[in-house]
């Protein structure tokens, strides 16, 4: 699935099932900020780990504070008032 997370925004404004659903709709209203991949059942945290594109090696990984902070660090876009950069 795809996330947009307006620029400055607490919290995600949008989640879609395709990237091209997700351009299209921050396109329409001219929106800043990121539309990322994230994973579907599963915590980015854990998938990251399971495809070994993370690797914990510090005492605070794994910690809450950390899982709950992770980035899926998958496919992403940045947008300026609604155009990929």
């Amino acid at each position: 699935m795809w996330v947009f997370h307006g620029s400055n925004a607490r919290f995600a404004s949008g989640v879609f099932r395709s990237q091209a659903d997700g351009l299209a709709w921050a396109a329409r209203h001219r929106l800043s900020g990121i539309l990322s991949e994230y994973p579907v059942g599963v915590g980015c945290y854990d998938q990251a780990v399971a495809a070994g594109r993370f690797r914990p090696s510090k005492p605070h990984h794994g910690t809450p504070d950390h899982v709950g902070a992770f980035s899926p660090n998958l496919s992403h876009l940045h947008l300026t008032d609604g155009v990929p950069e």
